[in-house]
């Protein structure tokens, strides 16, 4: 008996128009009838979560919300929070360092500022409409060190972010965890942040076993939290190294995926 569900976002829940389909709905509220938790896990900051949650109606205090790949675990109406692992103004100074020398842009979000760029493009822009967030412009050399940080992205072309990704030194990669969320995503968190221990600490605070634990989800960002799972469900539109580590793999997006998977293992199980 399955008792948590989490649901990346874009590419799982929301097919490509970023829509959640009637159908998914009808599945997820159904579940949750039957005592399910449903939990969204995203990238995005609580403000770019909050549309779906309403349509879902996962607005209580006995709901909770995954953002910025598990650095923040929530309560959703009081905002309270579970789990938080962050990273400080020095990283993202190193991060956008490093984005500079491989010549892509880079952007990041402040606990106190929000989303920060020190030059605004194209996908910093389209991150902030899709979130509905406002951006503000600054060097982030000018950052305090202290300053808490949720999480900092290279982000540009796909051709130029796979170039810099290959220059990425190993060392990185001890000192952060790091996932492509998107072919124009790379994102940079706590070495102890990501989905799968948001999830894991979630799991834990509510007394539900790995075993007990459905994951879905369609990239890079998603491993960690279907390895964590008993069930680990790719979307049929995931990425090929999303769908080797699944051990189960769902219909796209476009085709009610989410709805097929719960109604096969917890609705109809």
């Amino acid at each position: 008996m399955y008792k948590l569900v989490a649901l990346d976002m874009d590419g799982t829940l929301l097919n490509s128009q970023g829509k959640i389909s009637e159908k998914t709905k009808q599945t997820i509220a159904a579940a949750r009838e039957k005592g399910i938790v449903v939990v969204l896990a995203s990238g995005r900051p609580l403000e770019g979560m909050t549309d779906a949650l309403n349509e879902l109606n996962m607005t209580s205090n006995d709901d909770y919300v995954l953002c910025y790949n598990g650095s923040l675990v929530q309560r959703v109406e009081s905002q309270s929070v579970i789990r938080s692992q962050l990273l400080l103004g020095s990283d993202a100074k190193n991060i956008a360092s490093l984005s500079h020398d491989f010549g892509v842009h880079v952007h990041g979000f402040s606990r106190r500022q929000g989303l920060i760029t020190p030059e605004n493009n194209h996908y910093t822009q389209h991150e902030a409409t899709i979130n509905g967030l406002a951006i503000t412009e600054i060097d982030f050399a000018e950052l305090d060190n202290n300053e808490e940080i949720l999480k900092v992205m290279m982000i540009d072309e796909p051709e130029l972010l796979s170039k810099a990704i290959a220059q990425l030194p190993a060392a990185l990669y001890e000192q952060y965890t790091i996932v492509q969320s998107a072919p124009f995503f790379l994102e940079f968190m706590n070495k102890n942040s990501n989905k799968g221990a948001g999830v894991k600490a979630l799991a834990e605070h509510l007394g539900i076993d790995a075993s007990e634990v459905i994951c879905m989800g369609d990239a890079g960002n998603d491993h960690h939290m279907l390895e964590y799972a008993g069930l680990g469900i790719a979307m049929g539109n995931a990425t090929d190294d999303t769908k080797a580590i699944a051990n189960y793999i769902t219909d796209s997006n476009n085709d009610d995926g989410v709805a097929t998977a719960i109604e096969k293992f917890i609705l109809n199980a």
